[in-house]
């Protein structure tokens, strides 16, 4: 009989000591694997962690007078925190569901079965006590991923800020240009036999214009390389530039601009208002070009308020075609970015059908006009 009980007394210490075996040898395992980062070893540490969680709770509970004798307990407790830390910080979320609730489960409830003999309330007290542990493991571990996590979102809200940046002086700028080439090659094309000095003078126009989307892509690059490989440019145009974009559309085509610009407005608007409202005459002139080519008078007119600016862009195209050829398109490109970037600044932006024929574009920027003196 003294033979039997000193054999089962080996078992069951064999058995409380399972559990701190099989962490130390999934630590062992993550370190010593081959040919696989430590991101990814540490990785799949969940469910070797939920094996070892519950082969912690049957052996606490089975055998509670095997694993305290043996001292294997407070060590695989250590162990079992260690690896609570790891698989919260590394691994997948879908897999610490289980694997995070059993371990910091084991690590509370060992004591339990030692303590069978006291009131309900000294039990809890004493699971709440090294529950503190598992909780602790838990927090150093979720903190470094929740910070790696706001990092993440912050790089990509920054690549997504510039795409979109790009993107609007793409369309803004080159599109214009490219829209002003094309009429011109049309007009070049019908005049060229008939009047040669006329195709001279399109092809001198067609050649500004592609200059001029060359210099747009250039800073779009620059933009992509970054502040420090990129030489000084000059800054975007503004309201300043608006005569000599006038200028430039009336002698593309057979559509006339008048710019009516008052020297008050262009001194009360600053220059991220001023870009703005560049941006948007810009892009009213590349629609009327585009939607609108029967159109014969463009009129840009600049009205102050109290505290703003009123921008209308009217033109007297088509409106049989209008709403049709027209319609404001979906995909942050345009007026929708345009309108998105007004409100910003606090302001509006609105187009539609202008009178019994024709198209309106209205936009309304703050702008700071000095004080008059009595």
């Amino acid at each position: 009989m003294g033979e039997l009980g000193e054999a089962t007394g080996l078992i069951a210490g064999v058995l409380a000591a399972l559990p701190s075996v099989a962490a130390a040898a999934t630590l062992v395992w993550v370190v010593a694997r081959p040919r696989v980062t430590v991101r990814q070893r540490l990785g799949r540490l969940a469910r070797p962690a939920t094996v070892c969680a519950v082969l912690s709770l049957v052996t606490s509970f089975a055998l509670p007078e095997a694993g305290p004798g043996g001292g294997w307990k407070l060590a695989e407790v250590a162990v079992l925190l260690l690896l609570l830390g790891v698989v919260t910080r590394w691994s997948p979320l879908r897999e610490l569901t289980v694997a995070v609730p059993l371990t910091a489960l084991a690590v509370a409830l060992w004591p339990l079965p030692l303590v069978a003999g006291e009131s309900f309330p000294e039990a809890v007290g004493i699971a709440t006590f090294w529950l503190l542990p598992a909780v602790a493991a838990v927090a150093a571990g979720a903190y470094p991923r929740r910070q790696e996590r706001r990092r993440r979102s912050a790089v990509a809200e920054a690549r997504s800020a510039q795409r979109l940046q790009l993107s609007r002086d793409l369309h803004d700028f080159v599109a214009h240009d490219i829209s002003g080439i094309v009429v011109q090659a049309q007009a070049a094309r019908f005049v060229a036999t008939t009047d040669p000095s006329q195709g001279v003078l399109a092809l001198e126009r067609i050649e500004k214009a592609g200059l001029s989307a060359l210099a747009a892509m250039d800073r779009t690059v620059q933009m992509l390389r970054g502040p420090e490989a990129a030489p000084a440019t000059e800054p975007l145009p503004g309201v300043a530039h608006l005569p000599s974009l006038i200028e430039d559309f009336t002698s593309a085509g057979a559509t006339e601009a008048h710019l009516d610009l008052p020297l008050p407005v262009s001194e009360a608007l600053s220059r991220e208002v001023g870009t703005v409202a560049y941006r948007i005459v810009v892009e009213a002139l590349t629609n009327v070009r585009r939607h609108a080519p029967d159109a014969s008078r463009v009129t840009v007119v600049f009205t102050p308020t109290a505290a703003a600016v009123e921008l209308r862009v009217t033109d007297d195209g088509d409106a049989r075609s209008t709403p049709a050829r027209r319609r404001v398109p979906r995909g942050g490109l345009g007026l929708p970015a345009l309108t998105a970037h007004a409100q910003t600044l606090g302001g509006t932006l609105s187009a539609g059908p202008h009178g019994d024929c024709g198209w309106q574009l209205t936009a309304v920027l703050p702008a700071t006009f000095p004080e008059e003196t009595p």
